[in-house]
């Protein structure tokens, strides 16, 4: 296809890394050598982000005239060199809607790339949120069907410039909004999926949502095709990218009513009096607490998705299976909306549930420091017993005893009144095997610790107590 004529370069200038250079050097070389009338860009995200002064490996280089499995095989026969040049083959089976070609890399600096061909395309959406026509286009057309407009900036390799065919990629980056090419509700409604993925870059990158843009992710047609176009596998996945990031929130990610229709999805008959408000307030406040403590990725993510449904850790919603009208289900909606609309493992839920059930406990716990009660919570909670100890500061909301519940929590976080009533524990078994009683010890820690009138230290820890 043609060239679309006089692409509108921008002043904005691109400094390449070495490794960035010696690969687009070499494609120039297979343009040259085969003599092509070929155009070469490197499209979306890279350019993004070497604008925004961030490192990135991900390398998509469009090609206008030819298909990009085409393009692999001028590399094949242009360039001999064994071992550093490896053009992988496309694979129909494993791809469902798009062809594809790569190219791996053997830099000089002993780097290995991989190196994405794509088309520059034209598209149109009926039901589905794969594209269900696709044809070859120009640089322009490729330019628009984009999500946002600063990923549909190029780079022309050939000139070494920037090109903005949508007039304001550059500027939009700049100011640091997220807008999209054409109209925004046409944008969702052709992929709801990039509502999600708009809300997921805002919050990465700190950019602010256009106000029309923001209109057309609540809008009622665009929430209609969210949920009947896309699967909630893939939702499920967009959130988990969400709550794992270093910006885990935004009001938009359950906006609206889409927390309620997450928790409906299948047909409940009841819904519950929650606010998404609230759910996200105690994400805020997770998200901040989080930080500040220290956890692991695994344990700060469900620490989030925790607090996200902590309004919802009491209740239990009765529903009615379609094939089966007649026989009601009782289910935890944590299990609802983590395992069935969102997909996700069903350890999430049941490692969830726990925490919720340990926060409950500990609401009644720490205000009295019974600190032995506390202990014998967190041998059950095991690795997540922070976790549950900072969800329970998201319960009380009095100032009460602040000061008590601050000092039991340093404490308690250290760990050694844990271990040292462990050791305990283990010591009276051992004497009491087999005939103890799980109350009778609990009787016997009660009594010890009543005995020393504060936590025992190792300085006067006896093991024959």
């Amino acid at each position: 296809m043609a060239e679309s004529a006089s692409p509108p370069s921008s002043s904005v200038h691109i400094d390449l890394t070495r490794d960035e250079k010696e690969i687009f050097d070499l494609l120039l070389k297979v343009i040259n050598h085969c003599n092509l009338a070929t155009h070469l860009r490197v499209a979306g995200g890279w350019v993004r982000d070497k604008l925004l002064g961030l490192q990135s490996y991900d390398i998509d280089i469009a090609v206008d005239n030819m298909t990009r499995q085409q393009f692999g095989e001028k590399i094949e026969a242009c360039l001999t060199s064994p071992g550093k040049i490896t053009v992988i083959k496309s694979k129909p089976d494993q791809s469902k809607h798009l062809e594809t070609a790569r190219m791996r890399m053997q830099l000089t600096s002993g780097s290995n790339v991989l190196i994405d061909f794509v088309n520059l395309r034209s598209e149109h959406y009926n039901n589905s949120r794969i594209p269900t026509t696709m044809k070859f286009g120009t640089a322009l057309e490729d330019a628009y069907r984009r999500d946002l407009t600063m990923n549909s900036l190029f780079y022309n390799i050939q000139t070494n410039s920037i090109e903005d065919f949508t007039k304001r990629g550059i500027e939009d980056l700049k100011s640091k909004k997220f807008v999209t090419p054409l109209n925004p509700k046409e944008t969702f409604m052709d992929d709801p999926l990039r509502v999600l993925r708009a809300i997921r870059f805002g919050a990465r990158l700190g950019f602010t949502l256009d106000e029309e843009l923001k209109n057309a992710a609540i809008d009622e047609d665009v929430s209609t095709a969210f949920w009947n176009k896309i699967s909630r596998e893939r939702i499920g996945h967009e959130i988990d990218l969400m709550i794992s990031g270093e910006q885990a929130k935004d009001p938009c990610i359950f906006g609206g009513s889409d927390l309620q229709k997450c928790t409906t999805f299948g047909g409940f008959d009841t819904q519950p009096s929650v606010s998404e408000r609230q759910c996200i307030a105690y994400l805020d406040s997770a998200l901040r607490l989080s930080n500040l403590i220290g956890f692991s990725d695994d344990q700060k993510r469900l620490c989030l998705y925790a607090a996200l449904l902590l309004p919802f850790r009491d209740t239990i919603y009765i529903y009615r299976r379609k094939n089966n009208k007649a026989k009601e289900i009782q289910i935890p909606v944590v299990n609802y909306i983590v395992g069935d609309s969102l997909k996700l493992k069903t350890s999430d839920a049941q490692t969830i549930i726990s925490l919720h059930n340990a926060a409950n406990k500990f609401v009644t716990i720490i205000p009295s420091l019974e600190v032995v009660e506390v202990g014998l919570l967190l041998r059950e909670i095991k690795e997540f017993w922070r976790v549950a100890l900072l969800l329970s500061m998201l319960l009380m909301h009095s100032d009460e005893n602040i000061d008590k519940r601050s000092r039991l929590f340093k404490r308690i976080k250290g760990g050694s009144i844990v271990k040292e009533w462990q050791q305990r524990v283990i010591v009276w078994q051992l004497e009491h095997h087999p005939s103890g009683t799980v109350k009778e010890c609990l009787d016997w820690m009660k009594r010890k610790f009543n005995e020393n009138e504060q936590e025992p230290s190792s300085s006067h820890f006896s093991t024959r107590s």
